[in-house]
């Protein structure tokens, strides 16, 4: 399966922990990660994917395939800027949310027209939002979703 995991640019050690966590726990499980690409909490989760040998893929905003982060394995430039964030949750089969500003509640938006579940952890408590305790709650209960 394919998760796109979205979440702020700018993120507390905590928060970078949490990211690195879902990273590793979906690297665990097999699933590729989709993300923006740059840092916080994309880097975060590209960095615990990796280490787990699961492919992680970079939407980035930018025209330069060069900015992506250093654990981003694909790296796709699109010169879109904040308008790339509708393809971050189009190209997952599911979405886990983490903590973050403006642009992540903008992807949880495009998620939920696009039709993909979202687990949130730690983020914004919207309606339609299934939320989770902990990275393996968060994986488990977006694969049910994904399957129902």
């Amino acid at each position: 399966m394919r998760v796109s995991v979205i979440g702020g640019g700018t993120i507390t050690d905590e928060e970078t922990a949490t990211a690195t966590e879902v990273g590793r726990e979906l690297g665990r499980r097999g699933h590729a990660v989709v993300c923006g690409g740059l840092g916080g909490t994309m880097e975060a989760v590209c960095r615990g994917a990796a280490a787990e040998g699961s492919e992680t893929i970079g939407i980035l905003p930018t025209a330069s395939r060069a900015d992506a982060n250093p654990y981003v394995e694909t790296a796709i430039a699109t010169g879109m800027g904040h308008a790339r964030n509708a393809l971050v949750p189009l190209n997952g089969d599911g979405v886990i949310a983490l903590s973050g500003g403006p642009g992540t509640l903008s992807e949880i938006g495009f998620a939920q027209a696009y039709g993909r579940p979202v687990v949130g952890l730690d983020t914004h408590e919207l309606p339609g939002l299934e939320t989770a305790e902990t990275p393996a709650e968060a994986v488990t209960t977006l694969e049910r979703a994904v399957l129902e």
